[in-house]
């Protein structure tokens, strides 16, 4: 019988963890994109400076650290597997070590410009003059991180509970698919980084873009 102090224990451990973890933080990324974003769009400025100042600091905290927590874990999860790596775990873990990358290198950065701004403000100074930029830069981020989130969730469930779920080095076709993915992800990365909001715009926009995405990731698994 395995134990939490055996081998097998550990393990769920980490998995448990890793399930804890993602839980809150896919789940702070949308409140922050469904809700949060929402209401500042109707919100008058004293109530949203209000709430940029003390609501979103705690809530980007849990949701920085979710994020630190899922990625750490996740990489243990990758090692114990190593040889038993599925395509589906492959595009996972590659859609969510760039969410993991968006939090802690775009979305924290700015977000921590815009409420420094909103505390001068309140406390009657300035804006600060990079608070402009750095709002639309977090909000992209976000967003795309909301994009990317549907179908990281769709191929960590179905390594486990598809047919379709192929190991890597049992699959011969499986680099001409995988490369494909890889490029399509990292052309929505560099957007994230670089472009525009475009559909993913509005809640309905970012939701829709995420299944679409999702059936051509899983089409071009199936397909190629």
């Amino acid at each position: 019988m395995d134990t939490l102090f055996s081998m097998d224990g550990v393990n769920y451990l980490f998995r448990w963890g890793h399930f804890l973890a993602g839980i809150t933080w896919i789940g702070l990324l949308y409140y922050f994109n469904f809700v949060q974003t929402e209401y500042f769009k109707e919100a008058d400025g004293e109530h949203r400076s209000g709430a940029i100042q003390k609501l979103v600091p705690r809530a980007l905290w849990w949701f920085r650290w979710g994020a630190a927590l899922t990625f750490l874990t996740g990489l243990y999860l990758l090692y114990v597997l190593h040889g038993a790596w599925t395509y589906d775990i492959a595009v996972g873990a590659i859609l969510g070590t760039l969410m993991a990358f968006n939090v802690w290198f775009i979305i924290w950065p700015n977000q921590q410009i815009v409420i420094a701004s909103a505390t001068q403000v309140a406390g009657g100074g300035e804006p600060l003059a990079e608070a402009a930029s750095a709002a639309p830069k977090a909000g992209l981020a976000s967003r795309s991180n909301t994009l990317f989130s549907i179908p990281m969730l769709f191929f960590m469930g179905s390594s486990a509970h598809m047919q379709t779920s192929m190991l890597l080095d049992e699959v011969s076709t499986s680099t001409a698919s995988l490369v494909a993915v890889f490029v399509i992800i990292l052309a929505l990365e560099i957007n994230a980084i670089r472009g525009q909001l475009g559909p993913m715009a509005s809640v309905k926009g970012v939701i829709h873009c995420g299944l679409l995405l999702t059936a051509v990731l899983y089409g071009l698994m199936v397909l190629l």
